[in-house]
């Protein structure tokens, strides 16, 4: 398959958040991407704690003002987009105030210390990016997610877009890491999903119980083309349930050099 247009679905990008391994390499890999002639685009969450004149974050009025329904609900987005240097490469975020807190420290405060919001969070992101590139008129032949912040890109896209000019093309690459958060997704997570048109067929992976990060992290392998371990462990019952779906998967990568690996990676897709 010939790549030229790859789309990052990001949780996190060095240097708008604290490096982690996860952060930085959602920043290197899409730049090293870029710097191949392949198009890239790229959006992460606007956390509370990202500030904006520090990273120069301005909104992009032609993009935001749409209003996301979630459980009958609406949600204004918001779209800034802000720019790496030395590469010029554009990162887009998704923001709203009912999901991501202005004045907080930290991410975590958002998606770890209220997780009662997640499964919200993680639809509004979701949905942000998929419309913002909708409206960006530019179809990707590859989505790259990462996190689990990302987990329902490929159920999205796979059902719910999955007639869209823009996407319906697109291989979809889920990115597995040793990063996941405590206990379950809000009771009702299903009932939601439902409500944005996935079937009880679509959500049977996660019907018998409340959905953790390893349930999550599984939805995301059923309905991804590709899985890579970004991390040097992962979660034991993950890496076997990647190897019995018998996708195409890479392994550890290593933390350095690693853009050519990843580009031959989408290319065999």
């Amino acid at each position: 398959m010939d790549i030229n247009k790859v789309l990052y679905i990001s949780q996190e990008i060095s240097p708008y958040l604290p490096e982690t391994p996860m952060a930085e390499l959602s920043q290197k890999l899409p730049q090293g991407i870029q710097e191949k002639g392949i198009e890239v685009r790229t959006f992460m969450p606007k956390y509370g704690c990202i500030k904006e004149r520090r990273n120069q974050l301005h909104e992009v009025i032609r993009l935001s003002g749409l209003n996301i329904t979630i459980d009958d609900a609406d949600h204004p987005l918001i779209i800034k987009v802000a720019t790496l240097q030395p590469t010029r490469m554009q990162v887009y975020f998704i923001d709203n105030e009912d999901f991501f807190l202005r004045g907080q420290t930290a991410k975590d405060l958002e998606i770890n210390l209220m997780p009662d919001d997640n499964d919200e969070r993680i639809m509004f992101y979701v949905r942000g990016v998929v419309e913002t590139v909708k409206k960006l008129r530019w179809d990707p032949n590859l989505v790259h997610c990462s996190g689990w912040v990302s987990a329902l890109a490929p159920i999205y896209l796979k059902r719910i877009y999955a007639d869209d000019p823009s996407f319906k093309n697109a291989k979809i690459v889920y990115s597995i890491f040793d990063d996941k958060f405590e206990g379950t997704l809000y009771p009702r997570f299903l009932e939601k999903l439902k409500m944005e048109g996935l079937t009880d067929e679509d959500l049977s992976s996660i019907a018998a119980a409340p959905v953790d990060a390893t349930a999550l992290n599984k939805l995301a392998i059923d309905y991804s083309d590709a899985v890579i371990q970004a991390s040097p462990e992962i979660d034991l019952e993950l890496l076997e349930y990647i190897k019995a779906s018998g996708k195409p998967f890479m392994p550890y990568p290593g933390n350095t050099d690693y853009t050519d690996r990843y580009a031959e990676f989408y290319h065999s897709l």
